[in-house]
């Protein structure tokens, strides 16, 4: 008996808005309208605040950034070893430009005064190669 009482309470609901709306065309549009607006307000918040609170994306780096990295790389290497040259204590030998013709196109030559300091030059010597090979 309980449930048939709440279908007839539902219908009965159903029939007085019916009969609200039926009489009252302007304001059921104007609730409607004001429904929607809501809605739309609602959503556009929720997703500001979602684009808002998400932490920025990283693209995957690039070849050609990888070889600028590494290229980067190579000319802190070479300050570096510019660097521990002009500093180091030891005298460094140039072979001077006079020793050479004028037409075989020599250039004053760095005499590395340790043995780290060889190493290092011939490494980013093998470095340049491979990365000339490659480009």
């Amino acid at each position: 008996m309980e449930s048939r009482r709440r279908d007839m309470e539902l219908l009965s609901n159903s029939l007085a808005a019916y009969a609200h709306i039926r009489a009252n065309p302007e304001s059921f549009g104007l609730y409607f309208v004001l429904g929607i607006c809501f809605g739309l307000v609602l959503t556009l918040c929720l997703l500001v605040l979602r684009l808002s609170c998400r932490s920025p994306a990283r693209p995957p780096p690039h070849a050609r950034d990888l070889s600028e990295e590494e290229e980067e790389e190579e000319d802190e290497e070479e300050d570096t070893i510019d660097r521990m040259a002009s500093e180091s204590l030891l005298p460094v030998t140039e072979i001077p430009l006079e020793s050479h013709g004028p037409g075989d196109g020599a250039v004053a030559i760095n005499v590395f005064t340790s043995a780290e300091e060889l190493e290092r030059a011939q490494r980013l010597e093998e470095r340049e190669r491979i990365i000339r090979e490659i480009w």
